[in-house]
């Protein structure tokens, strides 16, 4: 997956660098939105994607970047560096696992594998806490080659189709 991801990183360059300057363009600073997030076996990293907000509000470039997925482009360098993988539960940080009570043993499971630039939950329409997690507890149970595949390209229409009703 890491040279996977080098490849994918390096035929992105020239849109990463094109964003990048729209956006700097656009805000005259800060291009990149970086935060700690828990990853597998709850360990911090720090995760990277374009930054799609000014002053709490979602940007029009950023509406776009969103919509189409962009904004998650810098999420090649977590791959690449083995923080993340392309389909596992989303990373969350330590403040919405807290707040969803996500810390107990019921719910470790969704910490036994590495988090993803999109997963099984991000692809249901409803956004309920409880869905999500059953969702992402799923996935772990059932992982495969086959599921990752699956999931992948499911994400990849999901601007074109819409997501799924369940």
């Amino acid at each position: 997956m890491k040279l996977l991801s080098l490849i994918l990183f390096i035929l992105t360059l020239p849109l990463t660098l094109l964003l990048s300057l729209l956006l700097l363009l656009s805000r005259g600073k800060g291009v990149f939105f970086i935060q700690n997030r828990v990853g597998k076996r709850k360990k911090e990293f720090r995760i990277y994607k374009f930054r799609t907000m000014h002053d709490g509000k979602i940007t029009g470039i950023g509406r776009v970047l969103r919509k189409i997925g962009l904004d998650e482009l810098p999420q090649l360098i977590n791959i690449i560096k083995g923080d993340m993988a392309f389909v596992g539960p989303r990373p969350l940080t330590q403040f919405d696992i807290d707040r969803l009570n996500w810390n107990g043993e019921e719910f470790a499971a969704r910490w036994s594998v590495k988090p993803g630039i999109t997963g099984q939950a991000q692809l249901v329409k409803v956004c309920d806490a409880n869905l999500s997690m059953q969702q992402d507890l799923d996935y772990v149970k059932n992982k495969s080659f086959g599921r990752d595949m699956k999931v992948f390209f499911r994400s990849l229409m999901v601007p074109f189709m819409g997501k799924l009703s369940k």
